[in-house]
């Protein structure tokens, strides 16, 4: 059953009318109403084009967070093959917020890493939302560190609010993770790509992202903090949030404008949550792209690229 996000409610009332059509039309054989939920259709689907034709900054938002939207785990079990996980930081415990391990993609061995939010109240809980305690990003770290060892490219699938903000979190040094976790992408001798396939949020995201190539789902968001994080900072008042995320420029084509994002990937009429499938084809697609420009670099130029890229961050505009 399709959810429905506030700024879609006219388009729930009329593809609501043609499924109560077609509903009836099943209860009662003689009645033929095909035409009319037909003609229900193609206004539904021009109304889907015209709402999601130029979705403001906070609707981006509120579709990257889209319950229904393809996550991590949907991504894995779709384009790569013989996926074995690889569990636990070695120090403390094993972070159910991030999953990571070996596999094949393209029959290409990998180390592919990425947040996994969960798909029901029970895995949602489990997962902790996306957000990875430290413990989280050491099992990265691990990861990474080991592709780097047997010269695996490492591909990461980035959807979190941020790095969980929680007492025990702090006290086991949630932010010197994060900072290694970056460290560690910044210094791998191996292909990085990254890919935000929902929220990219704050340092938890960074600590994933910090790759020679990064990618975009088109409706996917990426900042420094949340709209309604920054609106209650800034204004001390949540309820702002539409204004700080156009504030933000943390959709998809701001951040390729601002050299943040090397791509930008096209998603289904209507959303990734409408057409999973073609999503997630599409990133694959995308992945095989990008490790395709990588794959003639060695392992110094691969951190040469990859430092480059950052230290490059903001310069736009400042020759003028």
């Amino acid at each position: 059953m399709t959810q429905y996000m506030d700024f879609e409610k006219p388009l729930a009332e009329i593809e609501g009318k043609a499924e109560e059509l077609r509903a009836l039309a099943r209860a009662n054989e003689e009645m033929d109403i095909e035409a009319e939920a037909e003609a229900l259709d193609v206004k539904a689907g021009q109304m889907l084009d015209d709402l999601y034709k130029d979705l403001t900054a906070w609707r981006k938002c509120q579709v990257a967070r889209h319950p229904d939207r393809p996550h991590c785990k949907d991504y894995i079990a779709a384009l790569f093959t013989e996926f074995t996980p690889l569990a636990g930081d070695r120090n403390f415990a094993d972070d159910l917020a991030v999953m990571g391990g070996l596999a094949r993609f393209n029959d290409q061995p990998v180390m592919v890493i990425g947040h996994e939010k969960g798909s029901d109240t029970k895995s949602r809980i489990e997962r902790n939302f996306g957000m990875a305690r430290p413990e989280g990003y050491r099992k990265a770290i691990r990861l990474m560190q080991m592709a780097d060892k047997f010269g695996l490219p490492v591909i990461t699938l980035v959807d979190t609010p941020g790095a969980y903000p929680g007492k025990g979190a702090e006290e086991r040094g949630q932010s010197e993770a994060i900072a290694r976790s970056t460290e560690a992408c910044l210094q791998i001798g191996v292909p990085l790509v990254s890919i935000v396939i929902g929220e990219g949020g704050s340092g938890g995201a960074v600590a994933f992202a910090s790759a020679n190539r990064v990618a975009m789902l088109e409706h996917s968001v990426y900042s420094v903090i949340t709209p309604e994080g920054c609106a209650s900072i800034l204004w001390k008042d949540a309820e702002k949030m539409r204004e700080a995320a156009q504030a933000l420029r943390l959709t998809a084509d701001a951040l390729q404008e601002l050299g943040v994002v090397d791509h930008v990937i096209d998603e289904p009429k209507g959303g990734a949550h409408r057409d999973a499938d073609t999503a997630i084809k599409a990133v694959g697609e995308t992945i095989q792209q990008l490790l395709n420009e990588l794959k003639a670099m060695d392992g110094p130029a691969l951190i040469k690229d990859r430092q480059q890229k950052y230290l490059k961050l903001g310069s736009k505009g400042l020759a003028a």
